[in-house]
């Protein structure tokens, strides 16, 4: 390793010289970037541009469908590219963020050429030869070492990037992945002195289309309980990030440590596991429940994958849904039985009727109640 002076040069340092030799730089997002993908692709970006002059793409597959991601995008305007396909050429430098070279969801899969830089929070597995690798399972989110980065060069966020690597933060603390490292505490209190409150508190309460309420009921309708575990397929899947918010809204139910919830999106299957705290490792607990047919990964209490498999329509087939169910219950240590609806049917079609006799005379009851007072006659 070069030395800087007397010195071992820092991480930031040795980034810059890893991309140095290149002509441009390619930043790779996950598919369906989230916003510590976006936060930490943007930060590596400014790294780049301000310290080699090099230009710099920040480039990502499929869209941006969860409501405060757009709203997120739109409030603060991230330099981000979607696009249907990227092959580099081997003068432009590649440096995956929040994701490893690995997984199948990055538009780097499959290709020949190599990434010359991984920057992730996940365990991720490398290839010998990558000339750069910061994987740090222990911080909360990709966007702190980003974050650090700029910290180590002495360059000001500014307004807009520091709020999008605190809410970063935010959305990657949310549930049960509680746990701040000592890195993460330090690089919060230093953005604290740009980012804006008022944006995150505006991103956190992002305007929903109605489609998304439907959706909502029609997952609930359609999540079974077994013991503490809940499993959910859902009807339908306007994007991929449904699944993922109905896994974050299941978990808060009372009495429920473990979820799984699955849709079609496109032509595959898509998963997503949470856990609390008495819930046990969400990343094992989809493993074992995907094993040989999919794959997938996270953290200790959140994990998402996709079935290999490809499947027509727009529902999980029968025969799959059955599959999903039995390795669900198995994996949690539940023997299969008959499991409860979260919303019964019966309570679902008595608040669908017309009012009952019962609930019409309470209404003519407080109908009359509401006449003009008319005062007693005296005798």
């Amino acid at each position: 390793m070069a030395s800087v002076g007397n010195r071992v040069p820092s991480r930031s340092e040795r980034l810059l010289q890893a991309l140095a030799p290149y002509e441009r730089v390619a930043i790779v997002m996950h598919d369906n970037p989230d916003p510590d993908a976006i936060a930490t692709g943007w930060a590596i970006k400014y790294l780049i541009e301000a310290k080699l002059g090099k230009p710099t793409r920040l480039i990502g597959g499929g869209a941006i469908v969860r409501a405060e991601n757009r709203h997120l995008v739109e409030l603060l305007n991230p330099p981000l590219e979607l696009v249907d396909d990227f092959q580099p050429d081997e003068r432009t430098g590649v440096v995956l963020v929040d994701c490893g070279p690995g997984a199948a969801n990055h538009l780097m899969s499959g290709e020949v050429i190599a990434p010359v830089a991984v920057i992730d929070h996940h365990q991720t597995s490398t290839p010998n030869g990558t000339a750069f690798v910061d994987v740090r399972p222990k911080v909360a989110a990709s966007a702190t070492i980003a974050a650090t980065y700029l910290y180590e060069q002495k360059l000001e966020p500014g307004r807009d990037l520091a709020t999008a690597l605190a809410y970063a933060l935010h959305t990657e603390t949310q549930g049960g992945e509680t746990h701040f490292s000592m890195a993460d505490r330090v690089i919060l209190r230093w953005l604290g002195r740009w980012a804006d409150p008022r944006l995150l508190a505006e991103i956190d309460n992002a305007p929903l289309p109605r489609a998304y309420f439907g959706d909502l009921v029609l997952a609930l309708q359609n999540t079974f309980i077994y013991e503490d575990a809940a499993f959910c397929l859902l009807p339908r899947a306007q994007g991929p990030e449904i699944v993922g918010e109905v896994a974050d809204l299941l978990i808060r139910c009372e009495g429920v440590h473990r979820v799984l919830c699955a849709a079609v999106c496109g032509k595959q299957v898509l998963l997503s596991v949470r856990t609390d705290a008495e819930g046990g490792d969400a990343t094992a607990l989809l493993l074992d429940t995907i094993r040989g047919v999919g794959r997938g990964g996270g953290h200790r209490h959140r994990a998402g994958g996709k079935l290999t498999a490809t499947t027509a329509g727009s529902r999980v087939p029968e025969d799959l849904q059955d599959k999903l169910r039995e390795r669900w219950l198995k994996a949690c240590g539940l023997r299969r039985r008959r499991g409860s609806r979260l919303v019964s049917r019966r309570e679902m079609a008595i608040n669908l009727r017309f009012p009952t006799r019962a609930v019409r005379r309470s209404n003519r009851m407080a109908s009359n109640s509401r006449k003009p007072y008319q005062p007693f006659k005296t005798v």
